[in-house]
């Protein structure tokens, strides 16, 4: 069964699984991660191997929101639900530490962008937009 864990990502141990995650997982893995000593970040582990992982930072262009960072699932272990559950898992997280708004971005990745579509969230334009030309960008008012 998977169980996905809140990790202290400052800890070099975590950071080192999930700069490693976001390597195999992710369309550009050359982006550093940096930012493990600020916000939220959780790993997902089938038994005691770690196969997802998901962070979530404050935001810098909204006061009360947040910005979803990244998710990752590794190729053996998607479509068991883990990205969504991730996203459920820190909406929680972020709802219950005081914030009222998470965005983020997909940049050519149709089973994310689907999965934020399920989770609830919406297309929007942002006024200062933060990621490639043509990324799609989402929020979602908590």
């Amino acid at each position: 069964m998977y169980k996905i864990r809140e990790v202290d990502a400052s800890d070099d141990e975590h950071a080192e699984t999930i700069v490693f995650l976001h390597r195999e997982t992710s369309n550009f893995p050359e982006i550093d991660q940096g930012d493990f000593d600020r916000g939220f970040w959780w790993v997902g582990y089938l038994d005691k191997e770690p196969v997802s992982y998901a962070g979530i930072i404050p935001s810098t262009h909204y006061r009360t929101g947040c910005y979803f960072k990244r998710v990752g699932v590794m190729p053996g272990h998607r479509g068991h639900g883990l990205q969504l559950r991730h996203m459920q898992t820190m909406e929680r997280r972020v709802r219950a530490s005081g914030y009222s708004l998470i965005v983020s971005d997909t940049t050519n990745n149709l089973q994310s962008a689907n999965n934020f579509i399920r989770a609830g969230y919406r297309l929007f334009e942002p006024e200062c937009p933060w990621a490639f030309e043509y990324s799609l960008y989402w929020r979602k008012q908590l």
